[in-house]
C-alpha cells in the first residue's frame, strides 16, 4: 500500500486552533501538504514559551503562532479550520469560522481526507485504547503492516501518510463531532454512558457525536454495537450497513460472546477463540470480544484472532493489583474517569473500599449509588469529593480527605480481611494530577509504601482496623 500523494493543500491557508499534540500533528501534516498554517492559541506567549517543544515545532515548521486569545482576524483569508479535541463547539472562534463559510475540521477529518488504506475505527466511553491495541496485534497476526493510531497517541493524521496496510483509529466523540469523511470498513462502539457533558452539552449530544463514526458507512460495511447496553444498542441501530453485535454470554450466529473467561464467535455450535489474558477483567473480556467481532468482520481467520489475544495485556491503571497489604489488594483503575467506568471496575466485586472523585465534566455521580452493594467504604478526594458524599451518605461509610496518599492509608483502615481497595475515581484528574497515568502511579507508590510498612501480623489481616 502506498501513503496519500504529497500536495493535497498546495494553496490553501489552514488557521490550527490550539498547539497541543494534536494541533501540532495537524500543523505538521498541513505543512508537508503544502498549505500555509497559522496558529490561533488561548495561551499567552508567555505560557507557550514554557514549552520548549511547542516552541521548537512551531520553528521548525515556520509556522506563525498567534497567541493571547482567538480573535476573528486569526481567519482573515482561511480556507479551512482545524480544531484541537480540547476546544469546545460552543467556542466563539468555532462560531466565527462558520459565520464565514469555512469548514471546521477536527485532526481526524484531516487525516481521513488522506487515508488510502482500509480503517477499522472505533469509539466508546470507555474500553477505546484497550481494544484498538487487541484490534491492532490481530491485523499484525494476519500478516498485515497495521498501526493503532488516532485518540491512543500517534495522530491519525501522521499514519494516514505512511506505508501501512490497515490502520486501527481511536475517536474520541471531540474528533468525530468534526468529521465528515472518515469511512472505516468496520467501525465499534464499545458502550455509551454520559461523559464530557461539560464539551457537548447534552447525553444526546454526545451519543449523536459517537453515532457519527458510521456516518459514511454503507451496504457490505460493518459496524459492531454492543447488545448488553440499551443505550449503545439504540445508536448502533441506526447505522446503514449490515450491524454485528458482541456482548455477555453466548452469541447469535455471526456475533461474537463471553463464555466462561472465553470468547466465543458465534459460528455453527459456538468457535471458542480463547481467553484473551490470565485474570482479565469484566471489561477485559468484553473490550476482547468487541475486538474479536471488528476482526472477523474485517476478514481475519479466527487463529489470528487468537494469537492477537496472546499479544496484547491488560494495559496500566486499568484494573492492575498494585500491591497487597495482609489479605487486602490494593487495585489501579485510575483509568476509569467516569461513573460508567467504576461501576465496571465494581462489577463481580465485593469488600471493597472505593476511592473516588475529581473533575466531574458535568457528569451526574449519582449512578454510583448502584455499586453501593459491593462496597465497605469510601474515600472521597478532589474537587467532587462532597458530590460522593451526597452520593453514599446512609450507604456506605464515608471519609473526606485532602491527598491520594492519605485516601490509600484511609482505605486501608477500612478495608475488611480479604477485601479490596480500589481506585476508580469516577473523575478527571486534572483538579490533583497532571492526567490519569500519574494519578495512578501515586496510588502505586501509597499501597507499595503501605505494603512495606504494615507488618503481616496488623489489623489488615483482621479485619476493619479504625
Amino acid at each position: 500500500m502506498t501513503s496519500a500523494k504529497p500536495g493535497a493543500f498546495v494553496g490553501q491557508r489552514a488557521v490550527v486552533v490550539g498547539f497541543g499534540a494534536s494541533g501540532r500533528a495537524a500543523a505538521r501534516v498541513l505543512r508537508a501538504e503544502g498549505a500555509d498554517v497559522i496558529v490561533s492559541e488561548r495561551r499567552t506567549r508567555e505560557e507557550l514559551s514554557l514549552d520548549p517543544i511547542e516552541e521548537a515545532e512551531a520553528a521548525e515548521l515556520a509556522v506563525e503562532v498567534r497567541a493571547g486569545g482567538h480573535r476573528p482576524e486569526h481567519l482573515d483569508g482561511a480556507s479551512v479550520v482545524l480544531v484541537s479535541p480540547g476546544v469546545p463547539e460552543s467556542a466563539p472562534i468555532i462560531g466565527w469560522a462558520r459565520e464565514a463559510g469555512i469548514p471546521v475540521w477536527s485532526e481526524l477529518e484531516l487525516g481521513a481526507r488522506l487515508c488510502r488504506v482500509p480503517v477499522i475505527a472505533i469509539t466508546g466511553t470507555n474500553g477505546k485504547t484497550t481494544t484498538c491495541e487487541l484490534v491492532a496485534a490481530m491485523l499484525r497476526a494476519g500478516g498485515l503492516d497495521a498501526r493503532a493510531c488516532g485518540n491512543i497517541g500517534y495522530p491519525f493524521s501522521l499514519a494516514a501518510r505512511e506505508p501501512h496496510d490497515a490502520l486501527v483509529v481511536e475517536a474520541s466523540s471531540f474528533q468525530l463531532r468534526f468529521h465528515e469523511h472518515l469511512h472505516p470498513k468496520v467501525s465499534v462502539i464499545l458502550n455509551l454512558a454520559p461523559d464530557h457533558l461539560d464539551w457537548h452539552g447534552s447525553f444526546a449530544s454526545y451519543a449523536d457525536a459517537k453515532a457519527r463514526i458510521f456516518l459514511r458507512q454503507s451496504g457490505e460495511d460493518v459496524h459492531i454495537g454492543n447488545r448488553d447496553e440499551p443505550d449503545a444498542a439504540a445508536v448502533s441501530a441506526r447505522a446503514a450497513c449490515t450491524v454485528r453485535w458482541f456482548g455477555w454470554g453466548p452469541p447469535a450466529r455471526e456475533d461474537v460472546g463471553v463464555v466462561d473467561g472465553h470468547v466465543v464467535a458465534g459460528v455453527g455450535s459456538g468457535l471458542d477463540l480463547g481467553p484473551p489474558a490470565a485474570g482479565s477483567s469484566r471489561a477485559f473480556l468484553l473490550d476482547a470480544a468487541a475486538a474479536a467481532a471488528a476482526g472477523l468482520a474485517f476478514g481475519l481467520t479466527p487463529e489470528s484472532v487468537g494469537a492477537g489475544f496472546g499479544a496484547v495485556a491488560p494495559l496500566p491503571h486499568r484494573g492492575t493489583v498494585v500491591a497487597t497489604v495482609g489479605s487486602v489488594a490494593f487495585v489501579d483503575d485510575s483509568k476509569a474517569t467516569n461513573p460508567h467506568a467504576t461501576l465496571a471496575s465494581l462489577a463481580g466485586r465485593s469488600d471493597v473500599v472505593l476511592i473516588a472523585g475529581g473533575l466531574t465534566k458535568g457528569v451526574d455521580l449519582s449512578p454510583l449509588a448502584a455499586g453501593a452493594p459491593s462496597l465497605a467504604g469510601v474515600v472521597a478526594i478532589g474537587e467532587a469529593a462532597r458530590d460522593l458524599a451526597a452520593v453514599f451518605e446512609g450507604l456506605v461509610p464515608i471519609r473526606l480527605v485532602a491527598s491520594l496518599e492519605e485516601a490509600t492509608s484511609v482505605a486501608l483502615s477500612l478495608a475488611p480481611a480479604g477485601g479490596t481497595v480500589l481506585l476508580a475515581p469516577a473523575c478527571a484528574s486534572q483538579d490533583m494530577f497532571r492526567d490519569y497515568r500519574e494519578r495512578g502511579e501515586r496510588f502505586a507508590d501509597a499501597a507499595r509504601r503501605l505494603a512495606a510498612s504494615v507488618p503481616l501480623s496488623s489489623g489488615a489481616d483482621r479485619g476493619p482496623h479504625a
